[in-house]
């Protein structure tokens, strides 16, 4: 990746394995968001912070009408352990919040979006 940003293979790897298309979409207009209103800067932190974002979505849209107990019990712990990592991206990435918004943004963008 050209400039300053460097991000592991892996994460892109794990972005395009892991994640569907929408979610991919979800995942990218997040990071665009945190980016540019919040001033969090491009980095590995931002792209967890996205990826737990885009599972909470995921969980949010699985129907649990009908299932059994061991499905809700599963979404509910589930649940709580995005929810706990998505504490612990966003402390990490308020400490290095940028007053402007990032320029390596639209690299990290870009490098997702590929």
């Amino acid at each position: 990746m050209p400039g300053d940003l460097t991000l592991r293979k892996e994460l892109k790897e794990k972005f395009i394995q892991d994640l569907n298309p929408s979610e991919q979409f979800f995942f990218l207009k997040k990071a665009r968001e945190v980016i540019m209103l919040r001033g969090y800067p491009a980095c590995e932190d931002l792209y967890h912070y996205c990826y737990f974002l885009t599972i909470k979505e995921r969980f949010r849209c699985i129907s649990t009408e009908g299932a059994g107990g061991l499905l809700r019990f599963l979404l509910v712990e589930g649940s709580k352990d995005v929810e706990e990592a998505i504490s612990l991206y966003e402390e990490r990435l308020e400490k290095k919040r940028l007053p402007v918004p990032d320029i390596e943004g639209y690299k990290f963008l870009e490098f997702f979006s590929e």
